[in-house]
């Protein structure tokens, strides 16, 4: 799309972010890339931009906009750094968006508003060791007990999934088989902390070391059944 054809409102972010990228982010990235460092300053200062919250609603902390004008902020900000690039998409896309799309309205008041400020990350926890990001080869389980999920698996090269400000992972599980013999696969959120999960090591790479990227591990991992699961993170499934 030619410049001229941007809108007044995208043309303005576009250079809002343009300039953001070239002026805070382009002077300093090179040491966090040596450090292999994750640039919370940066993110902070993104959080107060707005950027983090472009898609969502204002009643859940966003901006309002749409997803044009995410696609226009990744464009700039990865003209400088693709770290901080996609810690922004994986931040809004996998780490927000699935709460916002399929979460019960207690966890959307819960979690978008500081994920929309950028004062908190959202991780998806799909790749696997031996599956890659195929879901239906996902081997991670979890079984219902006591109106409780019970997690146990490995996740992979999960983005945004152990910073300080972490505050959840939405992670998929084989939950049953379907009568075709197919597994059913269901997302289920897991907040930092929660027993049973830890992050476990922090993935040494050739490019975009500013971001983070992790492994899971989930063993016996508690999580509570949301009351309204056909509609929650927690019960969101497909073959």
């Amino acid at each position: 799309m030619n410049r001229h054809e941007l809108s007044t409102e995208h043309e303005d972010l576009r250079v809002a972010v343009e300039e953001f990228a070239r002026s805070e982010v382009a002077p300093v990235i090179g040491d966090f890339y040596e450090r292999d460092a994750f640039p919370y300053e940066i993110i902070a200062k993104m959080g107060r931009m707005g950027l983090f919250g472009l898609p969502f609603p204002e009643e859940y902390g966003g901006m309002g906009g749409d997803y044009f004008a995410l696609c226009l902020a990744l464009e700039e900000l990865a003209r400088v750094d693709s770290s901080v690039a996609i810690t922004l998409e994986a931040g809004v896309s996998l780490g927000a968006m699935p709460i916002f799309r399929f979460g019960t309205e207690e966890q959307r008041k819960t979690y978008l508003p500081k994920l929309c400020a950028g004062e908190a990350l959202g991780a998806f926890g799909l790749t696997e060791p031996d599956g890659g990001s195929d879901a239906g080869a996902t081997k991670t389980t979890a079984r219902l007990e006591d109106g409780e999920w019970v997690i146990n698996g490995t996740k992979s090269f999960i983005t945004n999934s152990g910073t300080d400000i972490t505050a959840l992972v939405t992670v998929t599980a084989v939950t049953g088989r379907r009568d075709n013999g197919k597994p059913e696969i269901s997302t289920i959120l897991v907040p930092a902390g929660t027993p049973g999960f830890a992050v476990g090591q922090k993935y040494s790479k050739v490019g975009w070391n500013a971001s983070d990227t992790n492994e899971l591990v989930f063993e016996e991992c508690r999580v509570p059944r949301p009351t309204s699961w056909a509609s929650a993170g927690a019960g969101t499934r497909s073959s």
